[in-house]
């Protein structure tokens, strides 16, 4: 195979991949802090790319034309409204169940789910259609053979690359990140030592649904397109990169991240009818990898939780 080829295959799973580590951080914080599942993470995606795209279409509306204001207002008012969401979602419905069977939990965030991408489908204009997502970023490209390298591409793999560390940064060097730490490895020791419970679990959902709106708006940014469905199967592919890369363990998240888009890429290039069935090929890849390694890469038994 062509060399510029392949390394536009890379190029492309590497923004993918950013994009699944950035959903699947969210369920291993989630499962890290609460030991839940939240099932309607997908769909907080969905909502905060089309509260981007409302976002921008207000602004220009209102004669705001530079690109780069209107990016930097529909990313603010995605990630802060999601954190929002994320924190009452955590208050309203997760802390009251805390004592319920976890299948409970399962179910009501299932639904809400659904009722999130409804309300999308329902009341946004049109929401049943895919919208366009306005380019706002450059469209120079260098081509390099059969490689093109695109400013756009580059500066959306840049930016959630930069998010990955931010949140490395966040876990491990604030006080904010040590509290999220000992609640996830040992929740009664933490209250006796004064951390608010209560204060870390509705800071954990807003930061796991904050990181989601920004992957919906980098999908956005990427495929110019959004619908009122997309989060079911980027929520699908974040959990399982969750679980393949080690459950409740933020690096195993990110690495699962990866590892999925490797595995669509190589669908891509190693099946017929490529497109069709890189889905399917990485699904059955993930299963075995689960039927080899239950705990995930990472386990729980050699590295801490969150």
């Amino acid at each position: 195979m062509d060399v510029g080829l392949l390394g536009q295959y890379v190029m492309n799973g590497l923004m993918l991949g950013m994009m699944y580590a950035l959903v699947a951080v969210g369920f291993t914080l989630f499962f890290g802090v609460m030991d839940i599942i939240n099932f309607a993470h997908g769909d907080v995606l969905t909502v905060g790319a089309f509260a981007a795209l409302a976002t921008i279409l207000g602004l220009a509306g209102i004669g705001v034309d530079s690109p780069w204001i209107q990016l930097a207002g529909a990313t603010l008012v995605a990630v802060t409204t999601m954190a929002a969401l994320g924190a009452v979602i955590a208050r309203t419905l997760v802390l009251p169940l805390k004592g319920a069977p976890p299948l409970n939990t399962l179910l009501i965030t299932l639904m809400l789910g659904t009722a999130l991408h409804e309300g999308v489908r329902l009341f946004y204009p049109q929401g049943a259609n895919p919208q366009r997502f306005p380019s706002l970023l450059p469209t120079d490209a260098y081509s390099f053979g059969h490689f093109t390298l695109r400013i756009d591409s580059l500066l959306v793999l840049t930016t959630g690359l930069l998010l990955i560390v931010g949140i490395h940064l966040l876990i491990n060097r604030t006080k904010l990140g040590l509290a999220i730490r000992a609640v996830a490895q040992d929740e009664d020791t933490a209250k006796t030592m004064g951390i608010n419970y209560t204060l870390i679990v509705l800071a954990t959902f807003a930061i796991g649904s904050g990181l989601a709106a920004f992957a919906g708006v980098l999908h956005g940014l990427y495929y110019s397109e959004v619908n009122f469905a997309m989060g079911l199967l980027l929520g699908v592919i974040g959990f399982s990169a969750a679980i393949v890369g080690g459950l409740g363990n933020i690096y195993g998240a990110i690495l699962g991240g990866f590892l999925f888009s490797a595995l669509q890429t190589i669908g891509v290039l190693a099946m017929p009818f490529a497109s069709a069935y890189k889905d399917v090929f990485a699904f059955a890849v993930v299963i075995l990898i689960m039927a080899w390694r239950p705990t995930g890469l990472i386990s729980e038994k050699i590295s801490q939780r969150v």
